[in-house]
């Protein structure tokens, strides 16, 4: 008997957002005071996978690589690169 190999066609039963809440460890939190209340994701960064320099829009000051800190956007208009934020975590929790 000849060996018939066929493939699945299996689909997704539902599709993964693209904003990044997918990921372990994201909350949904109020957001700083100028987004009015609006929900936002946060997701916090290890030290070491932060391997970058960012700015924190709460004090303006510098988050060298392998420092932890928050990364947020927002949760209904966010997703994309450009919308994320990353923030020390003090600065964050006294958005």
């Amino acid at each position: 008997m000849p060996r018939r190999n066929k493939r699945n066609n299996i689909q997704p039963s539902h599709v993964l957002p693209t904003d990044g809440a997918v990921y372990w460890g994201t909350q949904t939190q109020e957001g700083p005071s100028w987004s009015f209340g609006e929900p936002y994701l946060v997701r916090q960064i290890g030290s070491s996978a932060a391997k970058k320099f960012y700015i924190c829009p709460g004090c303006n000051q510098n988050i060298p690589p392998g420092v932890a800190h928050i990364v947020a956007w927002p949760k209904e208009t966010g997703g994309r690169a450009d919308d994320r934020r990353h923030w020390h975590k003090p600065c964050w929790d006294r958005r």
